[in-house]
């Protein structure tokens, strides 16, 4: 027998350029540090590689999943994500965008 079952979650999409390699990986492992609390994983990050159709200008891209919009919102107003902006912002050219999506599981 096979069940699908839908889940919904939380997706932030963040758009990159970087500035600054150095400073760039030091802002990633200060996310990823900043992301256990809160039980969201990372589902992707990587370089672009080519832009199929129409206009995108940013290096890379970072997919994070959280279990609802509560959750994503109590990581990025916290004191451990909060401290790392000034980084970020020196870092990288960066857009956030967050997406509300099902996951499919099947079983």
């Amino acid at each position: 027998m096979h069940i699908e079952e839908r889940i919904m979650a939380v997706y932030l999409v963040g758009q990159v350029r970087i500035i600054d390699h150095d400073k760039w990986q030091q802002y990633v492992t200060g996310v990823a540090e900043s992301l256990v609390p809160f039980d969201a994983q990372i589902v992707f990050r990587g370089k672009r590689l080519e832009v199929l159709a129409g206009e995108h200008d940013r290096d890379l891209s970072v997919v994070i999943r959280f279990a609802d919009q509560q959750t994503l919102e109590g990581w990025f107003n916290s004191e451990a994500y909060q401290s790392l902006i000034e980084l970020r912002d020196s870092a990288a050219e960066v857009t956030i965008i967050t997406y509300e999506a099902e996951d499919e599981v099947s079983s």
